[in-house]
Order: structure tokens, then sequence, then C-alpha cells
């Protein structure tokens, strides 16, 4: 072998980490790893709160105004709402008729979402269920504003 092949393995072997640094990094990344993860996930729940907060939301106002456009509701809220829809579509909605049940968390019953019906009145209500100690269905509840409802979808006092 030549000197020069000898001095340059010589500087390679200098440079190198030595396995103690290489721990160290790799610990460091563990550090980091484990604060970063649960940070994570906890933003995709928020968005995924976020998310069903506003499907909601639109489509309760959807649904006003399919039936302001209409003049008459149906019993399947898919009809009217595209939101909704994309709620069952995602398994997030139990729908029946004139109802849809989000479901999220350990609750069941977390947000339902009504067409109340009579002979003279359609109402639409949001009702709320109990959220136990589940924080993201009480998040959800938080996102949602059922102050607002019930809302009258038809009736005496609605002029189309």
């Amino acid at each position: 072998m030549k000197s020069s092949q000898k001095k340059c393995k010589k500087h390679l072997f200098r440079t190198a980490f030595t396995m103690i640094e290489l721990v160290f990094v790799i610990v460091i990344l563990g550090v980091l790893a484990a604060v970063a993860i649960p940070k994570l996930a906890a933003t995709r729940a928020d968005a995924n709160v976020a998310k069903i907060g506003q499907n909601i939301m639109t489509g309760a106002a959807e649904i006003a105004s399919y039936a302001t456009a209409k003049g008459r509701t149906e019993t399947d809220l898919t009809i009217m709402s595209n939101a909704i829809n994309e709620l069952s579509n995602a398994n997030e909605a139990v729908l029946s008729s004139n109802k849809a049940v989000i479901e999220i968390g350990g609750v069941p019953d977390c947000v339902t979402l009504e067409i109340q019906r009579d002979l003279t009145d359609d109402n639409l209500t949001i009702s709320l269920g109990s959220p136990g100690n589940d924080s993201e269905c009480l998040h959800l509840q938080n996102s949602v504003d059922a102050a607002r409802y019930p809302m009258k979808l038809r009736g005496q006092y609605i002029v189309y």
C-alpha cells in the first residue's frame, strides 16, 4: 500500500463519529420524538373535531336553505345536505329518518341534528348529549352553535 493511501485511511478514522457520539444522537432524537408525537396526535384530533363541527353547522345551513328553496323538507337529511352526507360516508354520523346522530370519542350521541315535524311545522334542532369526561365530545359541542336552534323551517309563520 502506498503511503498516501495509508494517510487517507488514517484521516478517515480520525474524523468518524465515535460510538458514544452516535448513541447520544440517537437518545436526543428519541427524546425529541417522544415530545413531538403526542403534540402531532393532539393537532390531528383537534383538526378532526373542527372538521366535524364545521360539517354540522354547514349541514344545518344547507338543510335550512333547501327547506326555504323547496318549501318542504325530506326524511333523508343527505338529500338536503352534502355536509351531512359527508359525515355519514365517513362513519361519523348515524342517520335515521329526519335525524343525524354524531358519534365522537366514546360518546354515541355527542351532537344530534334533527328535523322535528308536526302537522303544520318543521323545526330543525341541534341537541347536545352528555359528554361525560370525553374531551373530544366537549370540544365538538363547544364548536357547534346550538343556541340558534330550534329553527323554524316550515309552518304558518314562514312565507316563501
